[in-house]
Protein backbone atom coordinates (compact mmCIF):
# COMPACT_ATOMS: atom_id res chain seq x y z
CA UNK A 1 0.00 0.00 0.00
CA UNK A 2 3.14 2.37 0.90
CA UNK A 3 4.67 1.10 -2.24
CA UNK A 4 1.54 1.97 -4.26
CA UNK A 5 1.48 5.87 -2.73
CA UNK A 6 5.10 6.32 -3.94
CA UNK A 7 4.57 5.69 -7.01
CA UNK A 8 1.09 7.30 -7.70
CA UNK A 9 3.01 10.51 -6.10
CA UNK A 10 6.20 9.88 -8.60
CA UNK A 11 3.31 9.39 -11.83
CA UNK A 12 1.53 12.83 -10.21
CA UNK A 13 4.77 14.79 -10.39
CA UNK A 14 5.97 13.46 -13.18
CA UNK A 15 2.53 14.89 -15.29
CA UNK A 16 2.72 18.31 -13.43
CA UNK A 17 6.39 18.90 -14.96
CA UNK A 18 5.44 17.56 -18.24
CA UNK A 19 2.31 20.26 -17.86
CA UNK A 20 4.82 23.10 -17.06
CA UNK A 21 7.21 22.44 -19.12
CA UNK A 22 4.58 22.50 -22.04
CA UNK A 23 3.53 25.56 -21.09
CA UNK A 24 6.53 27.26 -20.79
CA UNK A 25 6.70 26.17 -24.30
CA UNK A 26 3.42 27.28 -25.34
CA UNK A 27 4.32 30.86 -23.58
CA UNK A 28 7.75 30.98 -24.79
CA UNK A 29 6.07 30.20 -28.91
CA UNK A 30 3.65 32.87 -28.03
CA UNK A 31 6.12 35.57 -27.02
CA UNK A 32 8.46 34.58 -30.23
CA UNK A 33 4.83 34.67 -32.70
CA UNK A 34 4.20 38.24 -31.61
CA UNK A 35 7.94 39.35 -31.23
CA UNK A 36 8.26 38.70 -35.33
CA UNK A 37 4.61 40.26 -36.01
CA UNK A 38 4.41 43.37 -37.76
CA UNK A 39 1.60 45.73 -37.22
CA UNK A 40 -0.76 48.63 -37.94
CA UNK A 41 -3.17 49.65 -35.75
CA UNK A 42 -6.66 51.21 -37.90
CA UNK A 43 -7.33 54.31 -37.91
CA UNK A 44 -9.20 57.02 -39.65
CA UNK A 45 -7.35 59.31 -42.22
CA UNK A 46 -7.27 61.09 -46.04
CA UNK A 47 -6.75 59.01 -48.75
CA UNK A 48 -5.36 60.26 -52.08
CA UNK A 49 -6.35 57.54 -54.79
CA UNK A 50 -4.04 57.78 -57.80
CA UNK A 51 -3.01 56.39 -61.07
CA UNK A 52 0.69 56.66 -62.41
CA UNK A 53 2.68 55.71 -65.27
CA UNK A 54 5.82 56.83 -67.10
CA UNK A 55 6.62 59.22 -70.24
CA UNK A 56 8.26 61.72 -72.24
CA UNK A 57 8.20 65.43 -72.29
CA UNK A 58 6.52 66.65 -75.66
CA UNK A 59 5.92 70.17 -77.28
CA UNK A 60 2.46 70.98 -77.62
CA UNK A 61 3.36 71.56 -81.48
CA UNK A 62 6.52 70.63 -83.59
CA UNK A 63 7.09 71.94 -86.94
CA UNK A 64 10.19 71.10 -89.50
CA UNK A 65 9.95 74.04 -91.38
CA UNK A 66 11.21 73.34 -95.54
CA UNK A 67 11.47 74.96 -98.57
CA UNK A 68 8.98 75.17 -101.56
CA UNK A 69 11.61 76.24 -104.01
CA UNK A 70 14.58 76.22 -105.41
CA UNK A 71 17.43 79.07 -104.68
CA UNK A 72 20.51 80.24 -102.34
CA UNK A 73 19.72 82.16 -99.05
CA UNK A 74 20.36 85.28 -98.58
CA UNK A 75 19.28 85.85 -95.18
CA UNK A 76 18.65 84.18 -92.01
CA UNK A 77 16.88 86.30 -89.32
CA UNK A 78 16.74 84.11 -86.51
CA UNK A 79 18.46 81.80 -84.18
CA UNK A 80 18.50 79.15 -81.73
CA UNK A 81 16.25 80.24 -78.63
CA UNK A 82 14.62 83.13 -80.45
CA UNK A 83 10.67 83.18 -79.71
CA UNK A 84 9.06 84.31 -82.86
CA UNK A 85 5.44 84.60 -83.66
CA UNK A 86 3.10 82.96 -86.42
CA UNK A 87 3.93 84.46 -90.08
CA UNK A 88 7.31 85.87 -88.89
CA UNK A 89 9.77 85.57 -91.48
CA UNK A 90 12.62 83.17 -90.91
CA UNK A 91 14.99 83.28 -93.76
CA UNK A 92 14.55 84.28 -97.87
CA UNK A 93 16.18 84.01 -100.72
CA UNK A 94 18.31 85.88 -102.90
CA UNK A 95 16.27 87.24 -105.81
CA UNK A 96 18.44 86.62 -108.57
CA UNK A 97 18.47 82.56 -107.69
CA UNK A 98 14.93 81.96 -107.95
CA UNK A 99 13.46 80.07 -110.81
CA UNK A 100 12.03 81.78 -113.90
CA UNK A 101 8.45 81.03 -112.38
CA UNK A 102 8.30 82.55 -109.25
CA UNK A 103 10.02 85.91 -110.66
CA UNK A 104 7.46 86.14 -113.61
CA UNK A 105 4.80 85.88 -110.56
CA UNK A 106 5.34 89.46 -109.85
CA UNK A 107 4.11 90.82 -113.45
CA UNK A 108 1.33 87.91 -113.46
CA UNK A 109 0.16 89.11 -110.07
CA UNK A 110 -0.55 92.92 -111.33
CA UNK A 111 -2.40 91.26 -114.06
CA UNK A 112 -4.76 89.58 -112.03
CA UNK A 113 -5.03 92.64 -109.66
CA UNK A 114 -5.66 94.75 -112.64
CA UNK A 115 -8.82 91.96 -113.78
CA UNK A 116 -9.94 91.87 -110.01
CA UNK A 117 -10.07 95.76 -110.32
CA UNK A 118 -11.88 95.57 -113.65
CA UNK A 119 -14.32 92.80 -112.45
CA UNK A 120 -15.45 95.14 -109.45
CA UNK A 121 -15.67 98.52 -110.58
CA UNK A 122 -16.27 98.07 -114.58
CA UNK A 123 -19.37 98.08 -116.12
CA UNK A 124 -18.24 97.01 -119.88
CA UNK A 125 -18.79 93.20 -119.38
CA UNK A 126 -22.31 94.02 -117.94
CA UNK A 127 -23.34 96.01 -121.33
CA UNK A 128 -21.57 93.85 -123.44
CA UNK A 129 -23.29 90.85 -122.05
CA UNK A 130 -26.67 93.03 -122.79
CA UNK A 131 -25.43 93.71 -126.24
CA UNK A 132 -24.70 90.12 -127.16
CA UNK A 133 -28.22 89.02 -125.81
CA UNK A 134 -30.09 91.74 -127.88
CA UNK A 135 -28.00 90.18 -131.19
CA UNK A 136 -28.40 86.67 -130.34
CA UNK A 137 -32.21 86.95 -129.39
CA UNK A 138 -32.40 88.30 -133.35
CA UNK A 139 -30.56 85.84 -134.76
CA UNK A 140 -33.21 83.31 -133.01
CA UNK A 141 -36.22 84.60 -134.23
CA UNK A 142 -34.85 84.56 -137.66
CA UNK A 143 -33.83 81.24 -137.35
CA UNK A 144 -37.30 80.52 -135.99
CA UNK A 145 -38.96 82.13 -138.90
CA UNK A 146 -36.76 79.65 -141.45
CA UNK A 147 -37.53 77.13 -139.60
CA UNK A 148 -41.39 77.82 -139.53
CA UNK A 149 -41.35 78.57 -143.41
CA UNK A 150 -40.14 74.68 -144.32
CA UNK A 151 -43.97 73.72 -143.38
CA UNK A 152 -45.25 75.47 -146.48
CA UNK A 153 -44.50 75.68 -149.79
CA UNK A 154 -40.65 77.51 -150.82
CA UNK A 155 -42.02 81.37 -151.48
CA UNK A 156 -45.23 83.09 -151.23
CA UNK A 157 -47.57 83.13 -154.25
CA UNK A 158 -46.66 86.13 -155.37
CA UNK A 159 -43.06 84.79 -155.92
CA UNK A 160 -44.31 81.89 -157.23
CA UNK A 161 -46.18 84.41 -160.33
CA UNK A 162 -42.93 86.78 -160.54
CA UNK A 163 -40.99 83.57 -161.29
CA UNK A 164 -43.52 82.59 -164.21
CA UNK A 165 -43.74 85.87 -165.33
CA UNK A 166 -39.53 85.93 -165.81
CA UNK A 167 -39.79 82.16 -167.30
CA UNK A 168 -42.31 83.67 -169.67
CA UNK A 169 -40.02 86.72 -170.64
CA UNK A 170 -37.04 84.31 -170.62
CA UNK A 171 -39.35 81.83 -172.98
CA UNK A 172 -40.48 84.81 -175.51
CA UNK A 173 -37.12 86.05 -175.83
CA UNK A 174 -35.57 82.70 -176.84
CA UNK A 175 -38.00 82.40 -179.14
CA UNK A 176 -37.06 85.84 -181.10
CA UNK A 177 -33.57 84.63 -181.05
CA UNK A 178 -34.46 81.63 -182.69
CA UNK A 179 -36.15 83.33 -185.26
CA UNK A 180 -33.06 85.57 -186.43
CA UNK A 181 -30.86 82.69 -186.38
CA UNK A 182 -33.57 80.79 -188.47
CA UNK A 183 -33.26 83.77 -190.90
CA UNK A 184 -29.42 83.64 -191.33
CA UNK A 185 -29.52 79.68 -190.98
CA UNK A 186 -28.81 79.41 -194.96
CA UNK A 187 -25.31 81.16 -194.22
CA UNK A 188 -22.20 78.98 -194.14
CA UNK A 189 -21.63 78.14 -190.45
CA UNK A 190 -18.10 80.35 -190.53
CA UNK A 191 -20.00 83.33 -191.25
CA UNK A 192 -19.95 85.93 -188.43
CA UNK A 193 -23.44 86.91 -188.49
CA UNK A 194 -25.27 83.41 -188.33
CA UNK A 195 -22.18 82.39 -185.36
CA UNK A 196 -23.56 85.68 -183.86
CA UNK A 197 -27.10 84.86 -184.16
CA UNK A 198 -26.33 81.18 -182.79
CA UNK A 199 -24.53 82.49 -179.77
CA UNK A 200 -27.22 84.96 -178.96
CA UNK A 201 -29.90 82.22 -179.38
CA UNK A 202 -28.34 79.96 -177.10
CA UNK A 203 -27.89 82.35 -174.08
CA UNK A 204 -31.60 83.52 -174.38
CA UNK A 205 -32.34 79.39 -174.03
CA UNK A 206 -29.84 79.11 -170.99
CA UNK A 207 -31.63 82.45 -169.36
CA UNK A 208 -35.05 79.99 -170.37
CA UNK A 209 -33.93 77.07 -168.70
CA UNK A 210 -32.81 78.66 -165.62
CA UNK A 211 -35.91 80.68 -164.96
CA UNK A 212 -38.12 77.38 -165.97
CA UNK A 213 -36.49 75.56 -163.07
CA UNK A 214 -37.08 78.13 -160.71
CA UNK A 215 -40.84 78.60 -161.47
CA UNK A 216 -40.74 74.86 -160.92
CA UNK A 217 -38.57 75.29 -157.43
CA UNK A 218 -40.70 77.90 -155.81
CA UNK A 219 -44.20 75.97 -156.65
CA UNK A 220 -42.64 73.24 -154.25
CA UNK A 221 -42.31 71.69 -150.92
CA UNK A 222 -38.92 72.26 -149.37
CA UNK A 223 -36.82 68.47 -149.20
CA UNK A 224 -35.70 66.92 -145.78
CA UNK A 225 -31.74 68.39 -146.35
CA UNK A 226 -33.45 71.38 -146.28
CA UNK A 227 -35.58 71.12 -143.58
CA UNK A 228 -32.51 69.68 -141.35
CA UNK A 229 -30.81 72.53 -141.83
CA UNK A 230 -33.22 74.76 -140.44
CA UNK A 231 -33.75 72.77 -137.51
CA UNK A 232 -29.97 72.71 -136.84
CA UNK A 233 -29.24 76.41 -137.16
CA UNK A 234 -32.46 76.95 -134.86
CA UNK A 235 -31.32 75.03 -132.50
CA UNK A 236 -27.45 76.16 -132.58
CA UNK A 237 -29.22 79.81 -132.19
CA UNK A 238 -31.40 78.90 -129.10
CA UNK A 239 -28.06 77.44 -127.29
CA UNK A 240 -26.00 80.65 -128.21
CA UNK A 241 -29.20 82.48 -126.37
CA UNK A 242 -29.43 79.97 -123.68
CA UNK A 243 -25.80 81.07 -122.96
CA UNK A 244 -25.91 84.84 -123.22
CA UNK A 245 -29.09 85.03 -120.93
CA UNK A 246 -26.99 83.03 -117.92
CA UNK A 247 -24.35 85.61 -118.82
CA UNK A 248 -26.66 88.63 -118.61
CA UNK A 249 -28.34 87.33 -115.58
CA UNK A 250 -25.02 87.05 -113.86
CA UNK A 251 -24.08 90.10 -114.72
CA UNK A 252 -26.87 92.20 -114.56
CA UNK A 253 -26.88 93.37 -111.05
CA UNK A 254 -23.15 93.79 -110.74
CA UNK A 255 -20.01 90.60 -110.93
CA UNK A 256 -20.73 87.71 -110.24
CA UNK A 257 -19.16 86.15 -106.81
CA UNK A 258 -18.03 83.42 -108.42
CA UNK A 259 -16.12 85.37 -110.59
CA UNK A 260 -14.77 87.62 -108.32
CA UNK A 261 -13.97 84.40 -105.77
CA UNK A 262 -11.97 82.84 -108.96
CA UNK A 263 -10.08 86.48 -109.52
CA UNK A 264 -9.34 86.65 -105.68
CA UNK A 265 -7.97 82.55 -105.66
CA UNK A 266 -5.87 83.31 -108.85
CA UNK A 267 -3.94 86.33 -106.79
CA UNK A 268 -3.72 84.41 -103.55
CA UNK A 269 -2.20 81.18 -105.74
CA UNK A 270 0.28 84.15 -107.57
CA UNK A 271 0.98 85.67 -103.92
CA UNK A 272 1.61 82.37 -102.95
CA UNK A 273 3.93 81.56 -105.34
CA UNK A 274 5.53 84.68 -104.67
CA UNK A 275 5.99 84.36 -100.73
CA UNK A 276 8.05 81.20 -101.54
CA UNK A 277 11.24 83.32 -101.31
CA UNK A 278 10.43 83.26 -97.89
CA UNK A 279 10.67 80.53 -94.83
CA UNK A 280 7.59 81.79 -92.18
CA UNK A 281 7.13 80.45 -88.79
CA UNK A 282 4.16 78.29 -89.25
CA UNK A 283 2.69 79.13 -85.44
CA UNK A 284 3.94 81.23 -81.78
CA UNK A 285 6.84 79.59 -79.88
CA UNK A 286 10.63 78.73 -80.22
CA UNK A 287 13.29 78.64 -82.69
CA UNK A 288 14.69 75.00 -81.58
CA UNK A 289 17.06 73.94 -84.10
CA UNK A 290 18.49 76.07 -87.23
CA UNK A 291 19.89 73.76 -89.67
CA UNK A 292 21.26 76.50 -92.72
CA UNK A 293 23.27 79.06 -93.06
CA UNK A 294 23.39 81.84 -95.73
CA UNK A 295 24.65 81.14 -98.71
CA UNK A 296 23.10 77.94 -99.07
CA UNK A 297 21.44 76.07 -101.94
CA UNK A 298 18.33 74.93 -101.21
CA UNK A 299 15.65 73.14 -102.74
CA UNK A 300 11.65 72.07 -102.29
CA UNK A 301 11.54 70.04 -99.03
CA UNK A 302 15.03 71.11 -97.39
CA UNK A 303 14.45 71.44 -93.91
CA UNK A 304 16.05 75.05 -92.45
CA UNK A 305 14.46 75.44 -88.78
CA UNK A 306 12.65 73.47 -86.20
CA UNK A 307 10.12 75.57 -84.29
CA UNK A 308 8.28 74.19 -81.32
CA UNK A 309 5.98 75.74 -78.74
CA UNK A 310 7.27 75.64 -75.77
CA UNK A 311 4.44 77.54 -73.74
CA UNK A 312 2.58 74.40 -73.23
CA UNK A 313 4.48 71.43 -72.78
CA UNK A 314 3.14 67.70 -71.97
CA UNK A 315 3.75 64.25 -70.94
CA UNK A 316 1.85 61.02 -72.56
CA UNK A 317 1.87 57.56 -70.55
CA UNK A 318 0.42 54.27 -71.48
CA UNK A 319 -2.15 53.66 -68.65
CA UNK A 320 -3.24 49.73 -68.30
CA UNK A 321 -6.79 49.40 -69.44
CA UNK A 322 -7.68 48.20 -66.03
CA UNK A 323 -7.55 51.83 -64.81
CA UNK A 324 -8.31 53.89 -68.25
CA UNK A 325 -12.17 54.36 -67.23
CA UNK A 326 -11.31 55.93 -63.92
CA UNK A 327 -9.46 58.94 -65.61
CA UNK A 328 -10.92 61.69 -67.05
CA UNK A 329 -10.21 64.91 -68.89
CA UNK A 330 -9.04 67.83 -65.95
CA UNK A 331 -7.95 65.83 -63.20
CA UNK A 332 -4.91 66.62 -61.59
CA UNK A 333 -1.64 64.98 -61.89
CA UNK A 334 1.98 65.10 -60.36
CA UNK A 335 4.94 64.87 -62.00
CA UNK A 336 8.60 64.59 -61.51
CA UNK A 337 11.74 63.90 -63.50
CA UNK A 338 14.89 62.19 -62.68
CA UNK A 339 16.71 65.11 -64.16
CA UNK A 340 15.63 67.66 -61.65
CA UNK A 341 15.54 66.07 -58.45
CA UNK A 342 13.74 67.59 -55.06
CA UNK A 343 11.25 68.92 -57.37
CA UNK A 344 7.45 68.51 -58.30
CA UNK A 345 5.47 69.67 -60.61
CA UNK A 346 1.71 69.85 -61.68
CA UNK A 347 -0.32 69.52 -64.88
CA UNK A 348 -3.51 68.36 -65.63
CA UNK A 349 -5.31 65.60 -67.77
CA UNK A 350 -6.09 66.83 -71.44
CA UNK A 351 -6.55 64.11 -73.46
CA UNK A 352 -7.81 60.39 -72.08
CA UNK A 353 -7.22 58.02 -75.79
CA UNK A 354 -10.19 56.39 -77.34
CA UNK A 355 -8.12 53.64 -78.88
CA UNK A 356 -5.99 51.31 -77.31
CA UNK A 357 -2.28 50.31 -78.01
CA UNK A 358 -1.71 46.70 -78.49
CA UNK A 359 2.22 45.52 -78.20
CA UNK A 360 3.12 41.96 -77.35
CA UNK A 361 -0.47 41.25 -75.73
CA UNK A 362 -0.62 44.33 -73.58
CA UNK A 363 -3.40 46.91 -73.95
CA UNK A 364 -2.26 50.34 -72.54
CA UNK A 365 -3.94 53.65 -72.79
CA UNK A 366 -2.16 56.99 -74.16
CA UNK A 367 -3.04 59.61 -71.74
CA UNK A 368 -1.65 63.22 -72.25
CA UNK A 369 -0.44 66.00 -69.21
CA UNK A 370 0.08 69.57 -69.42
CA UNK A 371 2.44 70.89 -67.74
CA UNK A 372 0.59 74.08 -65.53
CA UNK A 373 3.99 75.16 -63.53
CA UNK A 374 6.61 73.96 -66.09
CA UNK A 375 9.82 76.34 -66.07
CA UNK A 376 13.10 76.53 -68.29
CA UNK A 377 14.79 73.43 -66.57
CA UNK A 378 11.72 70.76 -68.18
CA UNK A 379 12.79 70.37 -71.63
CA UNK A 380 11.25 68.34 -74.49
CA UNK A 381 12.21 64.54 -74.78
CA UNK A 382 12.69 64.06 -70.43
CA UNK A 383 11.49 60.98 -68.60
CA UNK A 384 8.77 61.84 -66.50
CA UNK A 385 7.15 60.04 -63.60
CA UNK A 386 3.23 60.99 -63.58
CA UNK A 387 0.60 60.26 -60.89
CA UNK A 388 -2.59 61.22 -61.70
CA UNK A 389 -5.11 61.98 -58.95
CA UNK A 390 -8.27 60.16 -59.68
CA UNK A 391 -9.66 61.12 -56.00
CA UNK A 392 -9.59 62.68 -52.99
CA UNK A 393 -10.66 61.52 -49.88
CA UNK A 394 -11.14 62.51 -46.42
CA UNK A 395 -11.36 60.73 -42.58
CA UNK A 396 -12.02 57.48 -43.94
CA UNK A 397 -10.85 53.86 -42.69
CA UNK A 398 -7.31 53.25 -44.18
CA UNK A 399 -4.92 50.21 -44.08
CA UNK A 400 -1.70 49.27 -46.03
CA UNK A 401 -2.45 47.75 -48.87
CA UNK A 402 -0.23 45.13 -48.21
CA UNK A 403 -2.11 43.65 -45.28
CA UNK A 404 -5.34 42.84 -47.59
CA UNK A 405 -4.95 38.64 -48.69
CA UNK A 406 -6.89 36.80 -50.88
CA UNK A 407 -8.85 33.82 -49.12
CA UNK A 408 -11.45 31.28 -50.87
CA UNK A 409 -11.89 34.35 -53.37
CA UNK A 410 -12.72 36.76 -50.75
CA UNK A 411 -10.41 39.69 -49.99
CA UNK A 412 -9.56 39.37 -45.84
CA UNK A 413 -6.43 40.97 -43.31
CA UNK A 414 -5.59 39.23 -40.44
CA UNK A 415 -5.98 40.96 -37.02
CA UNK A 416 -4.73 40.36 -33.65
CA UNK A 417 -6.82 40.06 -30.70
CA UNK A 418 -5.55 39.98 -27.02
CA UNK A 419 -4.81 36.95 -25.80
CA UNK A 420 -4.78 35.03 -28.91
CA UNK A 421 -1.63 33.08 -30.00
CA UNK A 422 -2.59 33.76 -33.83
CA UNK A 423 -4.75 35.91 -35.80
CA UNK A 424 -7.87 35.74 -37.07
CA UNK A 425 -8.87 36.59 -40.80
CA UNK A 426 -11.87 38.75 -41.43
CA UNK A 427 -13.82 39.71 -44.18
CA UNK A 428 -13.23 43.41 -45.86
CA UNK A 429 -14.40 45.89 -49.15
CA UNK A 430 -11.77 47.73 -50.20
CA UNK A 431 -12.93 50.71 -52.03
CA UNK A 432 -10.11 53.81 -53.32
CA UNK A 433 -6.92 52.84 -53.55
CA UNK A 434 -3.38 55.27 -53.24
CA UNK A 435 0.15 53.83 -54.32
CA UNK A 436 -0.08 52.72 -50.62
CA UNK A 437 -2.95 52.43 -48.52
CA UNK A 438 -6.64 51.47 -49.29
CA UNK A 439 -9.71 52.70 -48.12
CA UNK A 440 -11.98 49.84 -46.33
CA UNK A 441 -15.39 50.49 -46.88
CA UNK A 442 -17.20 47.28 -45.34
CA UNK A 443 -16.67 44.14 -43.76
CA UNK A 444 -15.96 43.55 -40.04
CA UNK A 445 -12.91 45.89 -39.33
CA UNK A 446 -13.31 48.24 -36.92
CA UNK A 447 -11.04 51.61 -35.95
CA UNK A 448 -8.75 50.29 -33.36
CA UNK A 449 -7.48 47.15 -34.80
CA UNK A 450 -4.50 45.78 -35.28
CA UNK A 451 -3.83 44.58 -38.47
CA UNK A 452 -0.87 41.69 -38.76
CA UNK A 453 0.97 42.54 -42.12
CA UNK A 454 3.03 39.59 -42.67
CA UNK A 455 0.36 36.57 -40.59
CA UNK A 456 1.90 33.38 -40.78
CA UNK A 457 1.34 30.96 -43.35
CA UNK A 458 1.66 27.53 -40.92
CA UNK A 459 2.22 26.98 -37.47
CA UNK A 460 2.92 23.94 -35.26
CA UNK A 461 2.49 24.87 -31.43
CA UNK A 462 4.53 21.84 -29.80
CA UNK A 463 7.39 23.12 -31.50
CA UNK A 464 6.55 27.12 -31.27
CA UNK A 465 7.38 26.89 -35.59
CA UNK A 466 6.51 29.98 -37.89
CA UNK A 467 6.10 30.21 -41.19
CA UNK A 468 5.28 33.79 -42.12
CA UNK A 469 4.14 35.71 -44.81
CA UNK A 470 5.68 39.06 -46.42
Amino acid sequence: MKKTIIIIGIIAIIVAGVFLVTRLTQQNASKNIASNFQTYTVEKGNLTALVGGTGSVITNQTALVSWQTTGRINEIQVAVGDTVKKDQILAKLEYGSLPQNVILAEAELVTAKRNLDNLLNSDAAKAQAQANLATLADALEKAKTKRESKEYKRASQNTIDEAYANYIVAKNNASEWEQRYDNVDHLPEDDPIRAGAFAEWAAAKAIMDRAYANWRYVQGMPSEGEIDIAEGNLALAQAQYDDALRTWERLKNGPDPDDIRAAEAQIAAIEATIDTIYLRAPFSGTITEVSSKPGNQVAPGVVSFRVDDLSHLQVVVEVPEIEINRLKTGMLAKVTFDAIPNKDYTGSVIEVARVANIAGGIVNFSVTIELTDADEQVLPGMTAAVNIIVSEIENVMVIPKRAVRLKDGQRVVYIQKPGELLPIAINVTIGASSDLYSEVSGGELKVGDVIVLNPPTSFSPGEGHLTFGN
